[in-house]
Protein backbone atom coordinates (compact mmCIF):
# COMPACT_ATOMS: atom_id res chain seq x y z
CA UNK A 1 0.00 0.00 0.00
CA UNK A 2 2.90 2.55 0.78
CA UNK A 3 4.37 1.65 -2.62
CA UNK A 4 1.08 3.15 -4.45
CA UNK A 5 0.48 5.88 -2.63
CA UNK A 6 4.22 6.96 -3.60
CA UNK A 7 3.27 5.94 -7.14
CA UNK A 8 0.27 8.27 -7.13
CA UNK A 9 2.53 10.64 -5.75
CA UNK A 10 5.37 10.13 -8.02
CA UNK A 11 2.40 10.75 -10.56
CA UNK A 12 1.76 14.06 -9.62
CA UNK A 13 -0.94 13.70 -6.90
CA UNK A 14 -0.53 15.51 -3.79
CA UNK A 15 0.01 13.38 -0.66
CA UNK A 16 -2.79 14.87 1.11
CA UNK A 17 -5.02 13.32 -1.16
CA UNK A 18 -2.98 10.09 -2.11
CA UNK A 19 -3.02 9.25 1.58
CA UNK A 20 -6.18 9.19 3.02
CA UNK A 21 -7.66 7.40 -0.39
CA UNK A 22 -4.43 5.00 0.23
CA UNK A 23 -4.87 4.29 3.95
CA UNK A 24 -9.04 3.77 3.39
CA UNK A 25 -8.15 0.69 2.09
CA UNK A 26 -5.43 -0.83 4.96
CA UNK A 27 -6.29 -2.64 7.90
CA UNK A 28 -6.53 -0.20 11.14
CA UNK A 29 -2.69 -2.01 13.03
CA UNK A 30 -1.08 -1.00 9.46
CA UNK A 31 -2.24 2.65 9.03
CA UNK A 32 0.91 3.55 11.28
CA UNK A 33 3.52 1.50 9.56
CA UNK A 34 2.16 2.70 6.20
CA UNK A 35 2.40 6.24 7.07
CA UNK A 36 6.13 5.88 8.38
CA UNK A 37 6.92 4.13 5.12
CA UNK A 38 5.46 7.02 2.81
CA UNK A 39 6.40 9.71 4.89
CA UNK A 40 10.17 8.68 5.52
CA UNK A 41 10.13 7.62 1.65
CA UNK A 42 9.53 10.95 0.53
CA UNK A 43 11.66 13.03 2.58
CA UNK A 44 14.69 11.15 1.96
CA UNK A 45 13.24 10.35 -2.00
CA UNK A 46 15.79 12.21 -4.11
CA UNK A 47 19.03 10.56 -1.93
CA UNK A 48 17.26 6.50 -2.56
CA UNK A 49 16.13 7.73 -6.12
CA UNK A 50 19.70 8.79 -7.04
CA UNK A 51 21.02 5.51 -5.41
CA UNK A 52 18.60 3.60 -7.83
CA UNK A 53 19.63 4.72 -10.43
CA UNK A 54 23.32 3.63 -10.14
CA UNK A 55 21.83 0.14 -10.43
CA UNK A 56 19.05 0.46 -12.89
CA UNK A 57 20.46 -0.31 -16.71
CA UNK A 58 17.47 1.52 -17.87
CA UNK A 59 14.59 3.83 -16.70
CA UNK A 60 11.79 1.95 -15.80
CA UNK A 61 8.64 2.26 -17.60
CA UNK A 62 5.76 4.90 -15.97
CA UNK A 63 3.68 1.92 -15.60
CA UNK A 64 6.19 0.78 -13.18
CA UNK A 65 5.94 3.33 -10.67
CA UNK A 66 5.21 1.25 -7.90
CA UNK A 67 8.49 -0.85 -8.79
CA UNK A 68 10.17 2.24 -8.24
CA UNK A 69 8.65 3.43 -5.45
CA UNK A 70 8.96 -0.56 -3.95
CA UNK A 71 12.88 0.19 -4.28
CA UNK A 72 12.80 3.38 -2.39
CA UNK A 73 10.34 1.75 0.20
CA UNK A 74 13.36 -0.53 0.51
CA UNK A 75 16.08 1.74 0.48
CA UNK A 76 14.01 3.79 3.47
CA UNK A 77 13.89 0.62 5.49
CA UNK A 78 17.73 -0.83 4.88
CA UNK A 79 19.23 3.01 5.85
CA UNK A 80 16.96 4.25 8.37
CA UNK A 81 14.31 1.86 10.45
CA UNK A 82 15.30 -0.59 12.81
CA UNK A 83 13.60 -3.61 10.59
CA UNK A 84 15.68 -6.27 10.42
CA UNK A 85 17.84 -6.62 7.20
CA UNK A 86 16.91 -10.42 6.02
CA UNK A 87 12.77 -8.91 6.29
CA UNK A 88 13.13 -5.68 4.90
CA UNK A 89 14.49 -7.13 1.67
CA UNK A 90 12.73 -10.42 1.47
CA UNK A 91 8.99 -8.58 2.44
CA UNK A 92 9.66 -5.49 -0.37
CA UNK A 93 11.18 -8.66 -2.81
CA UNK A 94 7.99 -10.45 -2.04
CA UNK A 95 5.60 -7.46 -2.56
CA UNK A 96 6.82 -7.30 -6.61
CA UNK A 97 4.82 -10.50 -6.58
CA UNK A 98 1.73 -9.82 -4.51
CA UNK A 99 1.32 -6.73 -6.55
CA UNK A 100 1.37 -8.96 -10.04
CA UNK A 101 5.12 -8.33 -11.42
CA UNK A 102 7.14 -10.89 -10.24
CA UNK A 103 9.54 -10.25 -13.12
CA UNK A 104 10.69 -6.95 -10.64
CA UNK A 105 11.54 -9.57 -7.65
CA UNK A 106 15.09 -9.89 -8.83
CA UNK A 107 15.61 -6.38 -9.89
CA UNK A 108 14.22 -5.29 -6.11
CA UNK A 109 16.70 -7.74 -4.27
CA UNK A 110 20.01 -7.15 -6.58
CA UNK A 111 19.40 -3.54 -6.06
CA UNK A 112 18.89 -4.22 -2.55
CA UNK A 113 21.38 -6.36 -1.77
CA UNK A 114 23.63 -4.26 -3.65
CA UNK A 115 23.07 -0.90 -1.20
CA UNK A 116 23.37 -3.31 1.74
CA UNK A 117 27.15 -4.64 0.50
CA UNK A 118 28.13 -1.32 -0.88
CA UNK A 119 26.48 1.64 0.65
CA UNK A 120 29.49 3.84 1.72
CA UNK A 121 30.45 3.49 -2.39
CA UNK A 122 26.90 4.49 -2.98
CA UNK A 123 27.41 7.49 -1.08
CA UNK A 124 30.70 8.53 -3.08
CA UNK A 125 28.67 8.50 -6.48
CA UNK A 126 26.08 10.55 -5.44
CA UNK A 127 25.83 14.61 -6.09
CA UNK A 128 25.53 16.91 -3.02
CA UNK A 129 21.90 17.30 -3.28
CA UNK A 130 21.00 13.59 -3.60
CA UNK A 131 23.62 12.72 -0.28
CA UNK A 132 21.40 15.75 1.32
CA UNK A 133 18.39 14.38 0.17
CA UNK A 134 16.57 17.43 -1.57
CA UNK A 135 16.61 18.46 -5.32
CA UNK A 136 19.23 19.94 -7.30
CA UNK A 137 17.20 23.05 -8.11
CA UNK A 138 16.45 24.10 -4.25
CA UNK A 139 19.08 23.14 -2.60
CA UNK A 140 21.32 25.08 -5.19
CA UNK A 141 19.12 27.84 -4.65
CA UNK A 142 19.12 27.56 -0.56
CA UNK A 143 22.82 27.99 -0.34
CA UNK A 144 22.43 30.98 -2.53
CA UNK A 145 20.22 32.42 -0.65
CA UNK A 146 20.61 30.98 2.97
CA UNK A 147 24.77 30.26 3.00
CA UNK A 148 24.90 30.22 6.64
CA UNK A 149 21.48 29.03 7.37
CA UNK A 150 21.05 26.14 4.49
CA UNK A 151 22.27 23.40 6.48
CA UNK A 152 19.99 23.55 9.07
CA UNK A 153 16.95 23.86 6.64
CA UNK A 154 18.19 20.71 4.98
CA UNK A 155 18.93 19.23 8.01
CA UNK A 156 15.37 19.65 9.35
CA UNK A 157 13.61 18.82 6.28
CA UNK A 158 15.05 15.31 6.42
CA UNK A 159 13.22 14.29 10.34
CA UNK A 160 10.02 14.72 11.78
CA UNK A 161 8.75 17.71 12.78
CA UNK A 162 8.55 18.11 16.60
CA UNK A 163 4.73 18.23 17.98
CA UNK A 164 4.25 21.46 19.57
CA UNK A 165 0.67 23.15 21.46
CA UNK A 166 -1.24 26.37 21.57
CA UNK A 167 -1.70 26.78 24.78
CA UNK A 168 -5.40 28.72 24.95
CA UNK A 169 -3.76 31.54 27.29
CA UNK A 170 -7.14 33.05 27.53
CA UNK A 171 -8.44 29.71 29.71
CA UNK A 172 -5.14 28.75 30.97
CA UNK A 173 -1.23 30.02 31.32
CA UNK A 174 1.41 28.10 29.99
CA UNK A 175 2.69 27.48 33.08
CA UNK A 176 0.12 25.26 34.49
CA UNK A 177 -0.85 23.35 31.42
CA UNK A 178 2.60 22.37 31.01
CA UNK A 179 1.86 21.04 34.98
CA UNK A 180 -1.27 19.59 34.18
CA UNK A 181 0.62 18.08 31.06
CA UNK A 182 3.21 16.52 33.75
CA UNK A 183 0.56 15.18 35.76
CA UNK A 184 -0.66 13.20 32.64
CA UNK A 185 2.78 11.80 32.10
CA UNK A 186 3.56 14.16 29.44
CA UNK A 187 7.00 16.16 29.27
CA UNK A 188 7.50 18.92 27.57
CA UNK A 189 9.22 22.33 26.85
CA UNK A 190 8.18 25.63 26.01
CA UNK A 191 10.13 28.26 23.55
CA UNK A 192 10.76 31.39 24.97
CA UNK A 193 10.25 33.05 21.47
CA UNK A 194 6.89 32.08 21.68
CA UNK A 195 4.66 32.49 24.64
CA UNK A 196 1.99 30.24 24.09
CA UNK A 197 4.05 27.81 23.09
CA UNK A 198 4.68 23.68 24.42
CA UNK A 199 6.86 21.44 22.58
CA UNK A 200 6.17 17.57 23.41
CA UNK A 201 9.02 15.76 24.20
CA UNK A 202 7.23 12.66 22.47
CA UNK A 203 4.06 12.96 19.89
CA UNK A 204 0.83 11.97 21.68
CA UNK A 205 -2.92 11.41 20.44
CA UNK A 206 -4.83 14.20 20.54
CA UNK A 207 -7.32 12.90 22.72
CA UNK A 208 -4.43 12.22 25.89
CA UNK A 209 -4.20 15.73 25.48
CA UNK A 210 -5.89 16.74 29.33
CA UNK A 211 -8.71 19.54 28.14
CA UNK A 212 -8.25 19.11 24.49
CA UNK A 213 -11.74 18.72 24.00
CA UNK A 214 -12.79 21.95 25.89
CA UNK A 215 -10.77 23.91 24.28
CA UNK A 216 -7.63 24.14 26.63
CA UNK A 217 -4.97 23.70 23.83
CA UNK A 218 -4.90 23.11 20.22
CA UNK A 219 -1.62 21.77 18.18
CA UNK A 220 0.11 24.06 16.37
CA UNK A 221 3.63 25.04 15.08
CA UNK A 222 5.53 27.18 16.77
CA UNK A 223 6.27 29.42 14.19
CA UNK A 224 2.99 29.53 12.77
CA UNK A 225 1.90 30.62 16.70
CA UNK A 226 3.91 33.75 16.03
CA UNK A 227 1.26 35.56 13.81
CA UNK A 228 -1.35 36.68 16.04
CA UNK A 229 1.11 38.14 18.13
CA UNK A 230 3.11 39.91 15.41
CA UNK A 231 -0.44 41.12 13.52
CA UNK A 232 -1.37 42.44 17.36
CA UNK A 233 -4.95 42.17 17.27
CA UNK A 234 -6.83 44.80 19.54
CA UNK A 235 -10.18 44.83 21.52
CA UNK A 236 -13.19 46.04 18.94
CA UNK A 237 -11.14 45.94 15.85
CA UNK A 238 -12.76 44.31 12.42
CA UNK A 239 -9.74 41.72 11.35
CA UNK A 240 -9.80 39.85 8.06
CA UNK A 241 -7.98 36.49 8.53
CA UNK A 242 -7.63 36.20 4.64
CA UNK A 243 -6.57 32.55 3.35
CA UNK A 244 -7.81 30.71 6.51
CA UNK A 245 -8.26 27.25 6.42
CA UNK A 246 -7.68 24.91 8.62
CA UNK A 247 -8.76 28.17 11.02
CA UNK A 248 -5.58 27.84 13.58
CA UNK A 249 -4.56 31.40 13.07
CA UNK A 250 -8.35 32.69 13.15
CA UNK A 251 -8.61 30.42 16.50
CA UNK A 252 -5.49 32.27 17.94
CA UNK A 253 -6.11 35.78 17.04
CA UNK A 254 -9.51 35.37 18.53
CA UNK A 255 -8.18 33.58 22.11
CA UNK A 256 -5.49 36.71 21.87
CA UNK A 257 -8.32 40.06 21.72
CA UNK A 258 -12.09 38.14 22.08
CA UNK A 259 -13.32 41.33 22.05
CA UNK A 260 -12.08 41.76 18.20
CA UNK A 261 -14.55 40.81 15.50
CA UNK A 262 -12.80 38.57 12.96
CA UNK A 263 -13.67 37.23 9.79
CA UNK A 264 -12.37 33.92 8.40
CA UNK A 265 -12.03 33.32 4.70
CA UNK A 266 -10.95 30.81 1.66
CA UNK A 267 -11.15 30.05 -1.67
CA UNK A 268 -12.51 26.42 -0.69
CA UNK A 269 -15.22 25.48 -0.07
CA UNK A 270 -14.17 22.58 1.74
CA UNK A 271 -11.21 23.67 3.45
CA UNK A 272 -13.78 26.01 5.59
CA UNK A 273 -15.51 22.84 7.41
CA UNK A 274 -12.03 22.87 9.27
CA UNK A 275 -12.49 26.43 10.48
CA UNK A 276 -15.60 25.27 12.19
CA UNK A 277 -14.44 22.31 13.48
CA UNK A 278 -11.73 23.81 14.96
CA UNK A 279 -13.77 27.15 16.29
CA UNK A 280 -16.37 24.42 17.62
CA UNK A 281 -14.12 22.76 19.59
CA UNK A 282 -12.30 25.83 21.08
CA UNK A 283 -15.88 27.73 21.84
CA UNK A 284 -15.22 30.63 18.94
CA UNK A 285 -17.38 32.18 16.55
CA UNK A 286 -15.81 33.95 13.64
CA UNK A 287 -17.75 35.06 10.60
CA UNK A 288 -16.89 32.30 8.28
CA UNK A 289 -17.08 33.18 4.52
CA UNK A 290 -16.07 31.86 1.09
CA UNK A 291 -14.48 34.22 -0.78
CA UNK A 292 -11.22 34.81 -3.18
CA UNK A 293 -8.79 36.94 -1.70
CA UNK A 294 -7.55 37.71 -5.19
CA UNK A 295 -10.56 39.07 -6.08
CA UNK A 296 -12.54 39.32 -2.67
CA UNK A 297 -14.84 43.12 -4.22
CA UNK A 298 -17.80 40.76 -4.47
CA UNK A 299 -18.08 39.56 -0.71
CA UNK A 300 -16.22 42.58 1.03
CA UNK A 301 -16.81 46.10 1.44
CA UNK A 302 -13.45 48.61 0.81
CA UNK A 303 -11.68 50.44 3.86
CA UNK A 304 -13.78 48.02 6.54
CA UNK A 305 -10.63 46.64 8.07
CA UNK A 306 -8.80 47.20 10.95
CA UNK A 307 -6.19 44.69 9.84
CA UNK A 308 -5.72 41.85 7.61
CA UNK A 309 -3.77 38.96 8.27
CA UNK A 310 -2.75 37.40 4.33
CA UNK A 311 -1.23 33.80 4.80
CA UNK A 312 -1.13 33.21 1.93
CA UNK A 313 -0.64 30.39 -0.64
CA UNK A 314 2.91 29.79 -1.53
CA UNK A 315 5.59 26.48 -2.25
CA UNK A 316 5.76 25.75 1.14
CA UNK A 317 9.88 25.35 1.10
CA UNK A 318 9.58 26.07 4.54
CA UNK A 319 7.41 23.24 5.53
CA UNK A 320 9.03 20.49 3.73
CA UNK A 321 8.91 18.19 6.65
CA UNK A 322 5.16 18.29 6.99
CA UNK A 323 4.64 18.19 2.83
CA UNK A 324 7.32 16.25 1.89
CA UNK A 325 5.60 15.42 -1.47
CA UNK A 326 7.33 19.07 -2.33
CA UNK A 327 10.55 17.42 -3.31
CA UNK A 328 8.82 15.10 -6.01
CA UNK A 329 6.07 18.04 -7.24
CA UNK A 330 7.72 21.22 -7.19
CA UNK A 331 10.48 22.27 -10.05
CA UNK A 332 12.08 25.57 -9.93
CA UNK A 333 9.83 27.67 -11.63
CA UNK A 334 6.83 27.23 -9.15
CA UNK A 335 8.15 30.21 -6.89
CA UNK A 336 7.91 32.29 -9.51
CA UNK A 337 4.18 31.01 -10.48
CA UNK A 338 3.21 31.49 -6.29
CA UNK A 339 4.98 35.22 -6.43
CA UNK A 340 2.41 35.63 -9.14
CA UNK A 341 -0.34 34.86 -6.91
CA UNK A 342 0.76 36.19 -4.05
CA UNK A 343 0.84 40.00 -5.85
CA UNK A 344 -2.47 39.73 -6.94
CA UNK A 345 -3.86 38.68 -3.42
CA UNK A 346 -1.80 41.50 -1.93
CA UNK A 347 -3.52 43.97 -4.62
CA UNK A 348 -7.06 42.44 -3.86
CA UNK A 349 -6.88 42.48 -0.22
CA UNK A 350 -5.21 46.24 -0.01
CA UNK A 351 -7.91 48.13 -0.97
CA UNK A 352 -10.04 46.36 2.06
CA UNK A 353 -7.67 47.79 4.71
CA UNK A 354 -8.90 50.95 6.52
CA UNK A 355 -6.00 54.09 6.05
CA UNK A 356 -3.98 53.43 9.32
CA UNK A 357 -4.33 50.04 8.90
CA UNK A 358 -1.85 47.06 9.03
CA UNK A 359 -1.61 43.71 7.32
CA UNK A 360 0.77 40.56 7.80
CA UNK A 361 2.22 39.34 5.14
CA UNK A 362 3.01 35.25 5.74
CA UNK A 363 4.40 32.78 4.29
CA UNK A 364 6.09 28.97 4.57
CA UNK A 365 8.00 29.71 1.88
CA UNK A 366 11.79 30.11 2.65
CA UNK A 367 12.90 31.74 -0.58
CA UNK A 368 13.22 35.15 -1.57
CA UNK A 369 10.73 35.32 -4.92
CA UNK A 370 7.95 34.82 -2.77
CA UNK A 371 8.89 36.92 0.71
CA UNK A 372 11.49 39.83 0.25
CA UNK A 373 10.98 40.45 -3.32
CA UNK A 374 7.21 40.13 -2.75
CA UNK A 375 7.26 43.24 -0.44
CA UNK A 376 9.59 45.37 -2.40
CA UNK A 377 6.78 44.83 -5.26
CA UNK A 378 4.48 45.53 -2.85
CA UNK A 379 5.83 48.83 -1.69
CA UNK A 380 5.28 49.59 -5.21
CA UNK A 381 1.91 48.58 -6.07
CA UNK A 382 0.18 49.49 -2.97
CA UNK A 383 -0.66 53.06 -2.19
CA UNK A 384 0.54 54.27 0.53
CA UNK A 385 2.05 51.09 2.03
CA UNK A 386 4.89 51.54 3.89
CA UNK A 387 6.85 48.63 5.89
CA UNK A 388 5.95 48.27 9.07
CA UNK A 389 8.43 47.51 12.28
CA UNK A 390 8.55 43.46 13.63
CA UNK A 391 11.24 42.26 15.96
CA UNK A 392 13.75 40.17 15.09
CA UNK A 393 14.47 38.16 17.85
CA UNK A 394 11.22 35.70 16.45
CA UNK A 395 13.98 35.02 13.32
CA UNK A 396 16.49 36.40 10.96
CA UNK A 397 16.20 39.85 10.04
CA UNK A 398 16.16 40.38 6.51
CA UNK A 399 15.68 43.17 4.12
CA UNK A 400 11.95 43.57 4.50
CA UNK A 401 10.36 41.23 7.35
CA UNK A 402 11.91 38.26 9.27
CA UNK A 403 12.34 34.76 8.42
CA UNK A 404 11.97 31.83 10.81
CA UNK A 405 14.99 29.49 10.01
CA UNK A 406 13.64 25.64 10.65
CA UNK A 407 15.78 23.54 12.38
CA UNK A 408 15.29 19.62 13.77
CA UNK A 409 13.55 20.56 17.27
CA UNK A 410 12.62 24.16 15.76
CA UNK A 411 9.34 25.69 14.18
CA UNK A 412 8.70 25.36 10.43
CA UNK A 413 10.45 27.83 7.89
CA UNK A 414 7.79 30.77 7.76
CA UNK A 415 8.22 34.21 6.79
CA UNK A 416 6.47 37.41 8.07
CA UNK A 417 6.77 41.04 6.95
CA UNK A 418 4.33 44.17 8.34
CA UNK A 419 2.84 46.32 5.49
CA UNK A 420 0.91 49.61 7.48
CA UNK A 421 -1.60 51.64 5.18
CA UNK A 422 -1.51 55.75 5.70
CA UNK A 423 -3.78 57.61 6.70
CA UNK A 424 -6.31 59.55 4.21
CA UNK A 425 -4.24 62.69 4.28
CA UNK A 426 -1.53 61.13 3.11
CA UNK A 427 -2.86 58.56 0.81
CA UNK A 428 -5.04 61.48 -1.05
CA UNK A 429 -2.94 64.72 -0.29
Amino acid sequence: MAARILAEIAGGHSLAKALPQGLKNTQADDKAMVQELVYGSLRGWPKYRAIAQLRLQKPLKSKDEDIFALIVVGLYQLSTMRIPTHAAVSETVETARKIGKPWASSLINGILRSYLREHETFKEQLSASALDAMPEWLWQALYQQWPEHAHAMIEAAQHRPPMTLRVNLSKISREQYQQTLLAAGIDSTNPAEVPSALTLKQPVDVNALPGFAEGLVSVQDASAQLAAPLLNPRANERILDACAAPGGKTCHLLETAPRSSVIAGDISKDRLERIFENTRRLGLNPEVIQFDAADPATALEAEQFDAILADVPCSATGVIRRNPDIKLLRDKDDPTSFADQQRNILLGLWPLLKPGGRLLYVTCSVLHEENDDRIAQALADLPGAKLGTLSAEHGVATRYGIQVIPTVEGGDGLYFALLEKGTQVELYS
